[in-house]
């Protein structure tokens, strides 16, 4: 695959991002075009490794045609590339933006140099897919009679979407928000996944005959708590409609549930003054943002401002790091970073070998920015939160104390608090990244599908027809809601899967390729 010594002939050479001060002062994509020819070249560097990892367990999760696309790319055959990287993954401009690329991580040529530059070149192929126009829709070429309700449309809910409508089924998708996408409509910044990748991905679902429905949550009305996007609509006078999932259950041959994992998982909730105003959950920060710069432009002002505040994100990944390129946009005053952890190491520590994901210190976008800006990482490591500091009902400070994590407890915590590190650190908001512990409960006990406890995932079986499969007859179960929080490529894989069970439950049989398999789907 690629040139035979080109991964000795051509070092590592990734796309960049545009320069940090220039981006931190709008909300554009952060990344630049690279020439063809250095696209070709990396696409050299891909070695006939004979067991490519890249596409294993330990790579990536929907078993992308990594050395295959590269090595098309290397030869100059971009539309070949396309074929085949849409063979496995419906939306690689998703995966191409917002997946961290654990098949970088499980390179083969990354045991001994830095890994093949797989991201930049998947991203690449769509973008080019799409301005060649080579990206259609694919309506399918006969009915099957059979109808499916999704109720999500993030990319779990998308990628089974499409995947149905063109095995010939009637798809009717179900989302709560205003806007189709889910997390990757209002969940991950538009400087991260601009907006307009997600909506003309839905267009062609359009087109292909997927019919979406916004503003309807399946479930109960007291479901939603402040913060989800029902409450904000209803906030602003949407009308929002409220629909039972048994209807649901009684009009269509099958139902799909992608909904997420959606709730919170706040472990600063015992701590002191956690009432304050002032303190709020990541996502409804990084939502009421992006809803306002689709709506307005942030001028109708409907959004958490961070302008001239001391600002504290607690908790790390790319939720944190999304809530500091915002706040850094919106004009912050300061903003610091707690990490539980300590610092990652520069390389891979012994516990930590190929081809696992290598935890190694990495700085994210919005880390450059801060840093570009104010010549400081906004990231404290080792910092627990104990207490939040307040004055007349607002916050105004965090009391920590930092860990040492090679003391743990004995029979209790994983380490121990270090003696004479409490410090209060100014904060006027405090946004929680702190993960999720799982889907909302009530549409599934409406349903009466099992869940697994204590996190509430949804339990599937791996049954006559497949492994999404739920204990109610023609229910059926993908993406975070069956599997926990994860990443958009997982998402997409969860989707693919759930659309062969539901084909095969209304069929008897399916052309959808199976998970794993890396067959190319036969159009019905």
């Amino acid at each position: 695959m690629g040139k035979p010594t080109g991964f000795k002939e051509f070092p590592r050479n990734a796309v960049p991002y545009r320069d940090p001060l220039e981006r931190a002062a709008d909300y554009l994509e952060i990344y630049t075009h690279a020439p063809e020819e250095q696209l070709t070249t990396q696409g050299a560097r891909c070695m006939d490794c004979g067991v490519p990892f890249c596409q294993s367990d330990s790579g990536c999760p929907i078993d992308n045609l990594i050395p295959e696309w590269n090595d098309l790319v290397y030869n100059g055959r971009w539309r070949d590339a396309l074929d085949r990287l849409h063979k496995t993954n419906n939306f690689p401009e998703f995966t191409g933006r917002a997946c961290p690329a654990p098949c970088e991580g499980a390179c083969v040529l990354g045991i001994t140099d830095p890994p093949v530059t797989i991201k930049n070149i998947e991203n690449a192929i769509i973008d080019r897919g799409w301005d060649e126009g080579w990206v259609a829709p694919q309506p399918p070429s006969y009915e099957t009679g059979k109808s499916v309700a999704i109720v999500g449309s993030g990319p779990a809910g998308l990628s089974a979407a499409q995947q149905l409508r063109r095995a010939g089924h009637a798809v009717k998708v179900y989302e709560r928000a205003d806007r189709i996408g889910g997390l990757c409509m209002y969940g991950i910044p538009n400087m991260k996944l601009d907006k307009g990748t997600v909506e003309r991905r839905v267009e062609q679902l359009r087109a292909e005959g997927v019919e979406f429905h916004t503003g309807v949550h399946v479930g109960k009305e007291e479901d939603f708590a402040p913060g989800h996007m029902t409450a904000i609509m209803r906030e602003r006078g949407v009308k929002v409609k409220f629909l039972d999932p048994n209807k649901l259950l009684k009009e269509k041959d099958a139902v799909l549930m992608a909904t997420g994992a959606t709730k919170p998982f706040d472990p600063t909730g015992r701590c002191p003054g956690r009432d304050l105003k002032g303190i709020h959950l990541a996502m409804d920060f990084l939502t009421r943002n992006t809803k306002s710069l689709l709506d307005s432009e942030l001028s109708d002002k409907e959004f958490l401002s961070a302008e001239g505040l001391d600002v504290v994100v607690i908790g790390g990944g790319d939720t944190g790091a999304d809530c500091i390129g915002t706040s850094l946009r919106h004009g912050a005053k300061s903003i610091v970073n707690f990490e539980l952890m300590d610092q990652a190491p520069p390389e891979r520590a012994p516990n930590n070998p190929w081809p696992q994901w290598p935890r190694v210190y990495r700085v994210d976008y919005s880390h450059a920015e801060v840093e570009a800006k104010t010549g400081k990482d906004p990231r404290a490591y080792h910092i627990l939160t104990k207490e939040y500091v307040g004055k007349e009902g607002r916050v105004t400070g965090v009391k920590t104390v930092e860990v040492d994590w090679a003391q743990p407890v004995a029979g209790g915590a994983p380490f121990t608090e270090v003696p004479g590190s409490e410090k209060v650190w100014p904060a006027d908001l405090v946004l929680l990244s702190t993960g999720f512990v799982g889907p909302e409960l009530t549409v599934g006990e409406m349903l009466g599908v099992e869940t697994q406890q204590p996190r509430g995932n949804w339990v599937t079986f791996s049954g006559k027809h497949g492994e999404f499969t739920t204990n109610v007859e023609k229910v059926f179960a993908a993406g975070d809601c069956r599997r926990g929080q994860s990443l958009v490529v997982w998402a997409i894989n969860e989707g693919r899967g759930a659309a062969r069970s539901i084909d095969e439950y209304l069929m008897g049989a399916s052309s959808l390729p199976a998970p794993g398999t890396n067959l190319p789907q036969q159009v019905v």
